[in-house]
């Protein structure tokens, strides 16, 4: 077992795996990452089998150490980060020796930003999932001085690796696909929301994210809408016609009217936009958004084909020096001995 220590973190870092499915019939949403993407990612990169708890923060990362040798990585968000003033490349296995100190600033693109260590993040487990549901009042925000424990990394000197992320940050086009209320809006009002350019307001959290637009309120053609069942990736249309997209930490039941469901593969570049970011909308039919599907346990098969070996940068190798890098150097007069 080892010890991760929190000298200091963000105001919104978080223990997050994978959630819990199948409560919500009891209104409770499933929960965790809110870039489910970026666990998978961080699994194929530290071998694991299934994607284990990790650090989820918000914005910003923190200072960390831990009191035996494991490997980390960074997904999710671009966050600069060190350790021991050495730079650390997002999308790579890094070793954190004891004692070391881990330093993660704030996110330079993109929100939600991971750190993830090879044998998964421990902590109070509930429902089968260690994730916070900060509005189920379930866990909390890490802080300083907390101490976690890691799961026993099984080989912190195994090779560096590194993957190319999926790119989903800075905004851009989100799929989507009509739902059982498309229907309840108007024709021009849905062209109209296809063709408009959306920011990400700076309104948004884990339970979902508000955008803006110049024009005129979305509105829906019914009045007194019953509450219905909602999840992750519903666009609900608030009471002032504003869309309000919702993110892992949904409520599970709500009134507002939705024009449709962002597909489960564009719902990280959704979570990832930053305020500002623009955003677009894209309708499929749900034939294609059907075709688009993929399971996790697909994904991570497909991630784990592309990792590769990292290739060192000799300027990242401060005792370069000290490596054997010419063999087979000889005196010269062997042969006349």
């Amino acid at each position: 077992m080892t010890t991760l220590r929190v000298i200091d973190a963000g105001p919104a870092v978080t223990v997050q795996d994978m959630g819990r499915p199948g409560w919500t019939a009891k209104g409770l949403a499933r929960g965790g990452a809110a870039d489910r993407l970026a666990l998978l990612e961080a699994a194929a990169l530290l071998g694991q089998e299934a994607p284990l708890a990790a650090l989820e923060m918000a914005g910003a990362g923190g200072r960390f150490t831990v009191d035996a040798p494991t490997q980390f990585c960074l997904t999710g968000a671009r966050m600069k980060a060190e350790v021991d003033g050495r730079p650390v490349g997002h999308a790579e296995t890094v070793l954190l020796p004891p004692g070391a100190v881990l330093r993660v600033g704030g996110a330079e693109k993109g929100s939600y930003g991971y750190l993830a260590f090879a044998g998964g993040v421990f902590g109070e487990e509930w429902l089968g999932s260690r994730a916070a549901h900060l509005l189920a009042g379930v866990g909390r925000a890490l802080a300083a001085g907390d101490e976690i424990a890691l799961g026993s990394d099984p080989d912190p000197e195994a090779a560096a690796r590194v993957l190319v992320p999926e790119d989903r940050l800075g905004g851009g086009t989100v799929r989507m696909m009509p739902g059982p209320q498309t229907g309840l809006f108007g024709e021009g009002v849905l062209e109209r929301f296809l063709d408009t350019a959306f920011t990400r307001a700076p309104q948004a959290n884990r339970q979902g994210v508000r955008l803006e637009f110049e024009g005129a309120p979305f509105e829906s053609e019914t009045q007194g809408l019953a509450s219905d069942f909602i999840t992750s990736g519903d666009v609900q249309m608030t009471g002032d016609g504003r869309p309000y997209v919702l993110l892992a930490e949904s409520q599970t039941v709500g009134g507002y009217p939705r024009i449709g469901t962002v597909i489960t593969a564009d719902l990280p570049r959704l979570a990832q936009a930053h305020a500002g970011d623009a955003v677009r909308f894209e309708m499929l039919g749900v034939e294609e958004a059907d075709a688009l599907w993929e399971s996790e346990t697909a994904q991570l098969a497909r991630l784990r084909k592309a990792v590769q070996p990292r290739v060192r940068d000799p300027h990242d190798i401060p005792d370069l020096l000290g490596y054997q890098l010419v063999g087979g150097v000889t005196r010269g007069n062997e042969l006349e001995e």
